[in-house]
């Protein structure tokens, strides 16, 4: 009997370093210069021009091909869903978005709030949403050494 379970993770960070440096890194074809579990990221030839498609290798072997659906660069933001995966996963979608945030008063004036969140199909198991959620908080500490180097 499988446990009833959240079909949605939602991650979250602030990083110490302003949005122009964090917003710089979010490209999903640039995720392997910062996310420390992938081998490569690399836009996949032979789609058609209006669909940006990229494959993530990931050092345990997985291979990931994400289209981006959705980018704004004035509300800073980025939505992709998976479109193949090897292995096949075990559930039948995910969207997930990247969005992030201005820092503009307080104590972490000047830092950005960075939000991932993933949105599964009914399929999706504990186990899915719990390494989702580990993955999105592993990429998010990447992400800010990335983008507080000097």
């Amino acid at each position: 009997m499988s446990i009833p379970t959240s079909t949605a993770v939602v991650e979250s960070a602030v990083i110490k370093a302003p949005l122009s440096h964090v917003w710089h890194h979010i490209k999903l074809q640039d995720f392997s210069n910062f996310w420390s579990a992938l081998k490569s990221s690399q836009y996949v030839k032979g789609t058609s021009d209006e669909t940006d498609v990229v494959q993530w290798t990931f050092k345990d072997g997985t291979q990931l091909e994400v289209k981006q659906e959705e980018h704004s660069t004035i509300n800073h933001y980025i939505t992709y869903s998976v479109i193949t995966a090897k292995p096949e996963l075990t559930y039948s979608s995910v969207l997930s978005t990247i969005r992030c945030y201005a820092v503009t008063s307080g104590e972490l004036e000047g830092s950005t709030f960075v939000e991932w969140t993933g949105n599964f199909s009914s399929d999706a198991d504990a186990g899915v949403i719990q390494d989702a959620k580990f993955k999105r908080r592993d990429a998010l500490a990447d992400l800010a050494k990335a983008a507080t180097k000097k």
